[in-house]
């Protein structure tokens, strides 16, 4: 069912909630590296990371509350395993929370979907939530690359001429998700085992159809509105 839209005007700061999850998820990616200086930056990130989480809850507006209270079963896990396992483990705790940490992104991912795209027109805010999509769903590529190489230790590949450490983490797994999406490529990073290859490939095809399509028809959405 397609439902109208407030006008960019009548928006107010509450509103503007994929705003601020954009701004979260994007300053997750800027500052990750300057976290691991200092163990008081690694734990203070780690808050911010989870407060991430939760703040996406909000903005994904679950008016019922079985999905709500799905989601937040969804969000603890997805935070312990940010905040205690930030190296991924054959550890059967390690991997469970895994697991639900990538369930909990693509819950929040089909919810957010369903919200911007059941609309006829867009709006700034919109927008917003069409990027945050992307964000997330490069996030959650990364604990798939993640699970892989716990179940695959050798999967991928790190040229000790361009790594400081030859065993990949979480950070890398995340720069090389967002270099595979956005066909950019991961230096450094190689793909070694089939699996990894096949998610490889299918990352980089939603990434380029997602660019082309989805965003293409919001951004004809909201021309025609400001129109």
């Amino acid at each position: 069912m397609v439902h109208p839209i407030p006008p960019e005007s009548e928006l107010t700061f509450t509103d503007r909630r994929f705003l601020m999850l954009f701004i979260f998820l994007l300053a997750t990616l800027v500052f990750y590296p300057y976290a691991e200086a200092s163990r008081f930056g690694y734990f203070a990130f780690r808050v911010f990371a989870s407060a991430a989480i939760l703040l996406s809850i909000y903005a994904a507006k679950l008016r019922r509350r079985r999905l709500l209270f799905f989601a937040l079963a969804l969000a603890v896990p997805a935070i312990l395993h940010r905040i205690f396992f930030p190296v991924a483990n054959p550890s059967l705790l390690s991997i469970s929370n895994m697991v639900l940490s990538f369930a909990f992104d693509i819950f929040v991912v089909v919810v957010i979907f369903r919200h911007v795209f059941s609309k006829d027109e867009a709006n700034s805010e919109a927008i917003f939530a069409a990027l945050c999509i992307y964000l997330l769903v490069g996030f959650s590529f990364s604990s798939v690359y993640g699970m892989v190489a716990t179940f695959q230790p050798n999967s991928f590949y790190l040229d000790p001429h361009t790594n400081l450490h030859i065993i990949a983490d979480r950070f890398d797994f995340i720069y090389y998700s967002f270099g595979t999406m956005t066909s950019l490529g991961a230096t450094g990073i190689t793909p070694v085992s089939a699996q990894a290859r096949a998610v490889t490939i299918l990352e980089a095809i939603l990434g380029v159809l997602y660019l082309a399509v989805l965003i293409a028809r919001l951004m004809v959405g909201y021309t025609r509105q400001r129109r």
